[in-house]
């Protein structure tokens, strides 16, 4: 799958060749844009001062509405706290045609900017981009139309109904497609489209929209603006989701990456967190490790754990960009992936030129990092090492969170405001509205029904004397090895593990794992564990053990605790994948509470949930 190729014609205008029909109009997209679709929803003045504003958009296109909405929310000082933009697009286009429809708009170019690079690894399904400090979202459907729809749950407060024309791309208008569309609509939902074909507004009315002709901004077409006022009751599948208005007090138990990264998502939607845990200091138990590695799953058949570990990377990246130094805290280096012998397949249709990031390594990359050339393996582009410490501490400084050690919860009790966090001596440690339960393998001492189990980890690292023999690129596969990263003063570490002990929580070193991770080392790259030989004969090499937390099917817990009980809600079990998961489960938990757009498809979603187990 690659980028839908752009024909520009002479005069600038884009056209699709395979619709037959130009992206937008000669009169100018932006004023398009800002005539038909804001202007047809009352915005920005209908958005003022709210908490957040849910737009749901058929056809991406160029991206020109998404930028003329982000640049309106942008110069409102009554902006609301969030916005969230939701865009179905099956056929997306290239970045640079994203950068050549805004290039003639001066406030749009710099935004056109921050979305290309952002826009990469557009696999069929849901893709989370985030802007000015997580504060404008914006979740792109890359897929058909309806089984997009199908796949997201929210309810919006502006739809926008755009694509190529009726008669050229007849799905996207079809009544099925524009009742799909009306699931999404509540009482007063405000709908815009630039076309009043009579097929569209019958579709529309027959689904609950009152609707108005509006003069197209000239020479265009009159198109539609309305709103959903249905005259019938309208009958929800399912129970309502949860919709929290007005944000207040949460407490989070633990300081790993899994609070952290629920008590940033929570305060940037206006929470006020405290993140509470036993320790001196953040980053204590599991996540203490002094450098991880951030790397996809590769599966043939796409199985779940890729497509869930793909769209946690991406909310990883956008934080450590976002908060991080990169070369001190993280290195965007890539990945190489040894895999078993004859094993290097991947998904149909993946190249190391299409949407997918993930390919069979080269020749020329395996060398470079002193592997033989017929060794299988797969490059992973979008891969990295880092720090966890440095990205809890940065979730840890952000305003709304404050974090308390030696804080001990031994239990909660629930009070006619929320919850009480009492330490063993029965002392009031806090008090707040909700509690997310974030404690690693602790936090079967809170959620006593979750099948939760400790593994053990160790690992092995030291400091590189030279770099003769060590890789440039980190490795994974039957273990995993980073070198060549800088400590506090710049001196560079390597770090090569890690074991995997199942209903351990014994946390003193054992010479059996330091050899048995000597010998992953061995198999995995023969010169490295030929020059890392002497430290570890000498007794230069460093251990370090943490206690991980992994679930019955190895995937993270995110939801409610007990449906009879308000409030209390888990993100844990993370396991050997924190740094891959944590973003992601705290933004499906914020998601959640608020009803905002997911950021994984309604399946996926569901696969992370407590309600499951």
């Amino acid at each position: 799958m690659t980028a839908e190729p752009v024909a520009w014609r002479e005069d600038g205008v884009p056209r699709s060749e395979r619709f037959d029909d130009t992206c937008h109009t000669e009169t100018g997209a932006l004023g398009r844009s800002r005539h038909v679709f804001l202007g047809g929803c009352g915005l920005p003045q209908a958005w003022a001062n709210r908490p957040r504003w849910l737009i749901l958009e058929t056809g991406f296109g160029l991206g020109l509405n998404f930028l003329s909405t982000w640049q309106a929310w942008r110069s409102d000082a009554n902006r609301p706290r969030m916005l969230h933009f939701v865009s179905v697009e099956a056929h997306p286009v290239g970045p640079d045609d994203l950068l050549r429809a805004a290039a003639s708009y001066p406030e749009l170019a710099p935004l056109a900017g921050e979305l290309a690079a952002q826009w990469h690894g557009l696999l069929p399904g849901f893709h989370r981009l985030a802007f000015d400090e997580g504060r404008v979202l914006l979740t792109l459907c890359i897929g058909d139309v309806q089984a997009m729809l199908r796949a997201q749950r929210f309810e919006a407060d502006s739809l926008f109904l755009d694509g190529f024309s009726p008669q050229q791309n007849p799905a996207m208008w079809s009544p099925d497609t524009l009742k799909a569309v009306s699931r999404f609509a509540r009482q007063g939902t405000g709908l815009a489209t630039w076309t009043d074909a009579h097929a569209v507004r019958d579709a529309l009315a027959q689904n609950g929209f009152q609707l108005d002709k509006r003069p197209g901004l000239p020479p265009g077409p009159d198109g539609l603006s309305g709103v959903f006022a249905p005259a019938w009751t309208v009958r929800r599948r399912g129970p309502a989701a949860e919709h929290i208005e007005t944000p207040g007090r949460c407490a989070v138990i633990g300081a790993g990456l899994a609070g952290a990264a629920v008590a940033s998502s929570l305060a940037r939607r206006g929470w006020q967190v405290t993140v509470l845990d036993a320790a001196a200091q953040p980053a204590a138990g599991a996540s203490g490790l002094p450098v991880g590695m951030l790397a996809p799953h590769v599966s043939p058949d796409d199985a779940l754990l890729s497509r869930l570990t793909r769209a946690g990377i991406r909310a990883t990246w956008l934080e450590l960009q976002r908060l991080l130094q990169e070369g001190r805290d993280w290195r965007a280096t890539g990945v190489l992936e040894r895999r078993p012998e004859g094993d290097t397949r991947v998904p149909a249709g993946w190249t190391a030129h299409g949407h997918n990031e993930s390919w069979p390594a080269s020749t020329g990359q395996l060398a470079e990092n002193g592997l033989p050339g017929e060794a299988p393996a797969l490059w992973h582009a979008r891969a990295a090492w880092v720090r966890p410490s440095r990205l809890i501490e940065a979730w840890l400084r952000e305003p709304g969170v404050a974090f308390r050690g030696h804080a001990p919860v031994a239990r909660l009790k629930p009070s006619a405001h929320g919850w009480q966090l009492f330490d063993a001596a029965d002392a009031l440690l806090a008090e707040a509205d909700r509690v997310v339960i974030a404690a690693g393998f602790e936090s079967g001492r809170f959620a006593t029904g979750l099948p939760l189990q400790p593994v053990r980890g160790q690992v092995a690292w030291g400091r590189m004397a030279n770099s003769s023999g060590l890789p440039i690129t980190p490795l994974n596969g039957d273990g995993h090895l980073i070198a060549h990263v800088p400590d506090a003063e710049g001196a560079p570490l390597w770090l090569a593990g890690a074991t995997f002990d199942r209903d351990s929580t014994d946390l003193a070193p054992t010479p059996a794992e330091s050899a048995a991770n000597r010998e992953r080392l061995a198999r995995l790259h023969p010169a490295a564990a030929a020059a890392l030989g002497p430290a570890f004969e000498r007794g230069e090499v460093n251990t370090w053990v943490g206690v991980r937390c992994a679930s019955g099917d190895r995937r993270p817990l995110v939801g409610p605790l007990d449906a009879d009980t308000t409030g209390l809600w888990a993100c844990t079990a993370l396991g050997s994948r924190g740094l891959s998961f944590a973003a992601l489960c705290a933004e499906l938990l914020a998601a959640q509470w608020h009803g905002e757009p997911l950021p994984l498809p309604a399946t996926l979603a569901k696969a992370l949930g407590t309600q499951r187990l």
